[in-house]
């Protein structure tokens, strides 16, 4: 399929141990090439191709395509294929870790983090959606003055587990807090910096960041140029907002509203982040696609046919399906106790005989017309 938009991959350490090359593989390939191998798992990342098989491998062929580029170029690699996360390079779950720390993946690199190596203490993790990491932060800039609209605030008291011994505490260095930006570099006082301050410990709902876009933007409509060329971007940027060494915290919707005028997306495109204003991009969208293709498969094709049925059709389609079930659960249980081996001639013989049964059944039914 080339470069599959959003997948689960693996990375098979038996294979492509720390020192050589490193590789992703597919679902499809965890199970049916590297069933017997040390697997880390990656969970989802983005346009990714499998690489199982291809000039990475030096002693393995993939079974499922065994006809394969040698090398996916537009395949990205990070610490990750070798079972290392976060800034701090550990493994997952690490042996010589004793503080409990879930992991969270940033968005945008797609690593994973300690909630503890963010910069910033993460809000409970019902109140966001995703993460954009420090580095990530310094790389798209221009998120900061989103950031001061649309981000979900960090916790800022410090989080006591006095049973387990942790305290974690968010510290600002002096120069964070007074670092105010403004495009225009102009210093604003202290009494604006409190206000926006405030803006920032505001509760963060739905319904909050909704609020704070709508007069402000004109609606795009057709036939209008100078409401096309309108920069969502550059009207935060004209405000002062706050720009810190800290990973952010977006909520579910926060993607539909970056700015998609010709300038933004050109820009999307030189930091190679155009996926950020793709909201199916997102793992929650790729989760709830597959939970939506399960509930299809789990249909049952046999309610799906008497649905369409009237009752008469109904009771007899359901008696034989009732009388083939307890026929083949009876055949097969033989084999069962003999502990034999049932063969594709079984299966034949069995529904030549059920048919046959069948047919004698049905010449001796008689019928009344009243």
């Amino acid at each position: 399929q080339g470069a599959v938009k959003r997948q689960a991959l693996y990375a098979c350490s038996t294979c492509t141990p720390p020192g050589a090359e490193p590789a992703g593989i597919c679902l499809a390939c965890s199970y049916e090439c590297h069933g017997t191998h040390r697997l880390f798992e990656l969970y989802t990342k983005r346009n990714f191709r499998c690489d199982c098989g291809n000039s990475k491998f030096k002693n393995l062929q993939c079974k499922l395509l065994p006809e394969k580029s040698k090398v996916n170029a537009g395949n990205k690699y990070n610490d990750n294929f070798y079972g290392l996360y976060c800034t701090c390079k550990r493994p997952y779950p690490d042996p010589e870790d004793e503080i409990p720390d879930e992991m969270i993946q940033c968005i945008v690199c797609e690593d994973w983090f300690h909630g503890r190596h963010l910069g910033a203490v993460p809000p409970e993790s019902g109140d966001f959606h995703e993460m954009v990491c420090q580095a990530c932060m310094n790389h798209c800039h221009f998120l900061w003055a989103y950031a001061s609209q649309l981000a979900v605030p960090p916790l800022t008291k410090a989080n006591s587990h006095e049973d387990e011994g942790i305290v974690l505490k968010v510290e600002e260095r002096e120069e964070q807090k007074k670092e105010i930006k403004k495009e225009s570099g102009v210093e604003h006082q202290d009494t604006k910096e409190e206000k926006q301050s405030e803006q920032f410990n505001e509760p963060s709902t739905s319904s909050g960041y909704r609020s704070k876009f709508p007069q402000k933007f004109p609606v795009e409509t057709a036939g209008t140029t100078s409401e096309f060329s309108f920069c969502k971007l550059k009207e935060l940027q004209s405000k002062p907002f706050a720009k810190k060494d800290t990973a952010t915290f977006w909520p579910s919707n926060w993607r539909s509203k970056l700015c998609t005028c010709k300038d933004c997306l050109k820009m999307y495109s030189e930091l190679e982040v155009q996926f950020l204003t793709d909201e199916c991009d997102t793992v929650l969208a790729y989760e709830n696609k597959g939970t939506s293709d399960q509930e299809t498969e789990r249909r049952d094709p046999l309610m799906d046919t008497l649905n369409s049925m009237n009752r008469v059709q109904q009771v007899e389609l359901i008696c034989e399906y009732n009388d083939l079930k307890t026929e083949l659960t009876d055949y097969l249980r033989r084999f069962a106790d003999e502990g034999t081996v049932v063969k594709r001639e079984d299966i034949q013989h069995f529904f030549e005989e059920f048919q046959s049964r069948k047919r004698r059944r049905t010449n001796r039914m008689q019928y009344y017309c009243s």
